[in-house]
């Protein structure tokens, strides 16, 4: 038997054996502090504990998506149409590349589709009825996280399927529809009823025969906005959604061989993308700024080009006529706006697809008292609710940037404030801790890990199918991407901090993950731990006195 240190074998009463806790003038604490891949979610996931169980691999996948699905009911589909901000937060970053946090999301989304795995309801019935309008994904969520709560809950469309503008705003070659109808059917199987066909022409006349309680709008941004383009009789104009949908709604849009798009946002790439898909040999997006003031996500882009879209930088549609466009070159401002130049040049096109943005159908609330609107959205508080009592509203229909990720957000945020209402009360989000800064990682502890890039389709066969252009991650890049993660701020009982204290005053409390405390009667503060924590989870304060 090895003998102890001699450190440790020293008599109580000896000058050494001592307890050193009283030289010190600061503690060291531990802390928990917010992630910046948490803290850039608009779905407010937790996902540095979900990329903590999925770093166990097979073990620990299904607490991984259950972890995750506690905030998103969507993950096989927000993996693979969120534009990840919290990868361009990610401390990883700065280090090599971010975690691939949205391919190691859908890794687990797929997952659960393939097992079987199926959401729990949570909590006992409430005897409360909740209308939502809007089987996109603000609705959806609501609907899921409202159920959870314990609320019956009714979902109304106009549309024929449920989705909103996952199903009629992104192409099939982005999000595969079989997916998305699984995870659609997930929800539907808490007990969410659906009613598609049915139009909400009257919010406060629908909530009255109904019965219910309170109700969630979410109603999509359908409606394409117009611009007016001079134009001969024969030539053909569609807005970008109205081609979108037509075409998951079964019709086949002529659009010829040569087709313009005008507008400089991601519907405007996916048009482009779908009409080369259609067969148009030429597909051109025009657009009146440059490419470093294009609202289009830079993937996006590269994707379009890839597969053989064009760009048409500083330029604005002037007329359309005998299959021939007439451009006129702008020139940018000091304030960065487009300033005509009075310079023109044609275009041969044979249909031109307005992409200038998207507005949503807010007749339902015509005559409703205290409902303001303005800008085309829906004023709403902090709790998500109107100016009108019990009537919430979220995703495209108020003020905030239209994507998945968000609308998801506002559904979970507007569930729990409608639950916090139901039950004459006021619900309180948690406070959110510091952020976890790159300063605060100790990164020398982190070995370099490059990246693991998802397979994708070549050009040449993307541009002349439907079929999803990017793939997903098998299990082993999965495990090893989901081990990328720094834990930044948090304590993942990495041993550091037990193995380099000089008075042995680090205490582990049991197994991995149940972390450790200060014996403060030997802690001296000398702030070694502090020093050696690889992801910042310890601080030194001030003495207390």
């Amino acid at each position: 038997m090895s003998a102890k240190p001699y450190a440790i074998t020293l008599d109580v009463g000896s000058s050494l054996a001592n307890k050193t806790g009283s030289w010190r003038e600061e503690r060291a604490v531990y802390v928990d502090r917010m992630p910046p891949c948490n803290d850039a979610c608009p779905a407010g996931e937790n996902i540095q504990a979900w990329l903590y169980e999925a770093e166990e691999g097979e073990g620990g996948y299904e607490r991984a998506w259950r972890k995750l699905v506690e905030d998103n009911p969507l993950p096989a589909v927000m993996g693979r149409v969120c534009y990840h901000p919290c990868e361009t937060a990610c401390n990883r970053g700065q280090l090599d590349e971010a975690v691939g946090i949205h391919s190691v999301e859908r890794f687990l989304g797929d997952e659960a589709i393939k097992r079987g795995w199926q959401l729990e309801r949570g909590a006992e019935p409430s005897g409360k009825r909740v209308l939502v309008v809007g089987a996109g994904p603000s609705g959806l969520s609501a609907a899921y996280h409202l159920t959870r709560l314990g609320h019956a809950v009714t979902i109304r469309d106009a549309g024929p399927m449920a989705g909103g503008m996952m199903r009629f705003g992104i192409p099939r070659y982005r999000l595969p529809r079989d997916v998305l109808e699984a995870e659609i059917q997930r929800i539907l199987d808490l007990g969410v009823e659906l009613e598609l066909n049915h139009k909400v022409e009257d919010v406060l006349e629908a909530m009255r025969e109904g019965g219910f309680d309170a109700a969630f709008l979410a109603v999509g941004a359908h409606i394409g906005r117009r611009a007016y383009v001079p134009a001969g009789e024969a030539e053909r104009i569609v807005d970008a959604v109205s081609l979108l949908e037509g075409l998951e709604e079964g019709e086949k849009p002529l659009l010829g061989r040569r087709v313009a798009v005008y507008g400089g946002g991601d519907t405007a790439m996916d048009a482009a993308r779908t009409a080369r898909r259609l067969g148009a040999t030429d597909a051109v997006v025009i657009y009146r700024r440059t490419r470093e003031r294009m609202p289009a996500h830079d993937f996006e882009v590269a994707e379009a080009e890839e597969e053989g879209v064009m760009m048409r930088w500083l330029s604005t549609v002037k007329h359309f006529e005998d299959g021939k466009l007439l451009l006129e070159r702008m020139e940018l401002d000091e304030g960065g706006f487009p300033q005509p130049t009075g310079e023109t040049e044609e275009l041969e096109a044979d249909s031109l697809v307005l992409a200038l943005g998207q507005e949503a159908d807010l007749s339902l609330l015509d005559g409703v008292p205290g409902i303001e609107v303005a800008d085309g959205v829906v004023e709403v508080g902090p709790n998500m609710m109107t100016g009108h009592a019990g009537v919430f509203a979220g995703g495209d229909m108020v003020p905030a940037e239209r994507t998945v990720t968000v609308g998801v957000g506002h559904g979970k945020r507007a569930a729990r404030h409608i639950d916090a209402w139901l039950r004459g009360d006021e619900h309180e989000p948690p406070l959110r801790h510091e952020l976890a800064g790159f300063d605060l990682l100790n990164t020398w502890y982190y070995s370099e890990a490059p990246r693991a890039e998802q397979p994708r389709l070549e050009a040449v066969r993307r541009a002349s199918s439907f079929d999803e252009v990017v793939g997903g991650l098998d299990e082993s890049n999965a495990l090893f991407e989901a081990r990328r993660c720094l834990s930044c701020g948090n304590c993942f009982s990495c041993d550091n901090c037990y193995g380099v204290c000089p008075d042995n005053a680090v205490i582990k409390l049991g197994a991995p993950g149940e972390r450790y405390e200060i014996d403060l009667d030997f802690c001296k503060g000398c702030g070694l731990c502090v020093a050696e924590c690889p992801c910042g989870a310890i601080e030194m304060v001030p003495e207390e006195t």
